[in-house]
């Protein structure tokens, strides 16, 4: 592993409102953000499209939805994941256990994916990356969906949810069976995706921040891993935006997306990351960074 520290610094649902695709392009442009993950069954998609082509330094992955969210596919095509309203369900869990039990939504999890991919594509920018909302693209039946397409869309780097615990829980010991069990199932998943990923030349980063601290990414939070951030290449995953009425349909109650934005565009954390020698880089640089020796 390199001894040098980089940081991609990414941000879920751009797409998912005008309120959140404001607040990723501020964070883009006035702070530390390097990436964002599009929805493209969000309602305001097309004017996330339109500002990521009028902003080529921010490197722009899909954001697979397959719960909490509209279907690209019609709801006749996929009956097993999304109602007559297009909708998928809210329940992960559940979700998932469908997804492994039934041949039937299994066959439909690959046309969404497919079609989700599809439409990513049709935009005409790079695709940098895949990750998953609630995380759903480490489900063993989607990455092998993803693993087996990725030649076909470009795929060159997935998000990979390892998170050390420990650090975790040194900023914060709330919701601690919350983070035990979200640390137990990642870790176990990413296990079983990593030699599937490595036989693909998919790339992913070394580890994961963000993930027990989702939706409440703040200043502090951020100053703590800077100094605390490993040799390789990290992510830290967010959500910042300016809340309106879609994005409170849609993220929980309790998100401090405001705060989020507040944070990566804080001149104390942009300071704080150069002192400390950390490089910030994008998907775009791991997916077509050269291969180690």
């Amino acid at each position: 592993m390199s001894a040098a520290r980089r940081l991609i610094v990414s941000a879920d649902d751009f797409g998912m409102s005008p309120g959140v695709n404001a607040g990723i392009i501020r964070a883009h442009r006035e702070g530390i953000l390097t990436d964002a993950s599009l929805m493209v069954n969000g309602s305001a998609f097309v004017e996330a499209v339109d500002l990521a082509r009028a902003h080529p330094t921010l490197s722009v992955g899909l954001h697979l939805v397959l719960l909490q969210g509209r279907a690209v596919s019609p709801p006749a095509d996929i009956p097993r994941l999304a109602g007559r309203d297009g909708c998928f369900g809210t329940q992960p869990i559940w979700g998932g256990m469908r997804f492994f039990f039934s041949p039937g939504a299994r066959a439909q999890v690959r046309q969404e994916v497919t079609a989700q991919l599809d439409k990513f594509l049709a935009t005409g920018l790079p695709l940098s990356h895949v990750d998953g909302h609630v995380t759903i693209h480490m489900h063993p039946v989607v990455m092998g969906v993803l693993v087996d397409v990725s030649a076909r869309y470009g795929m060159r780097a997935v998000r990979l949810p390892r998170e050390s615990l420990a650090a975790a829980l040194r900023y914060d010991r709330r919701h601690l069976a919350r983070k035990c069990f979200e640390a137990m199932v990642f870790e176990l998943l990413s296990r079983w995706a990593l030699p599937r990923l490595e036989r693909a030349g998919i790339r992913h980063p070394d580890r994961l921040f963000g993930l027990h601290q989702t939706g409440h990414v703040s200043e502090s939070y951020l100053l703590a891993v800077a100094d605390v951030l490993p040799p390789g290449t990290s992510e830290l995953y967010c959500h910042p935006g300016l809340i309106d009425g879609e994005a409170r349909r849609w993220r929980p109650a309790d998100y401090q997306s405001e705060q989020e934005l507040a944070a990566l565009t804080s001149p104390r954390v942009r300071g704080a990351l150069e002192r400390a020698g950390v490089e910030l880089i994008s998907y775009r640089y791991l997916a077509d960074a050269p291969l180690p020796a």
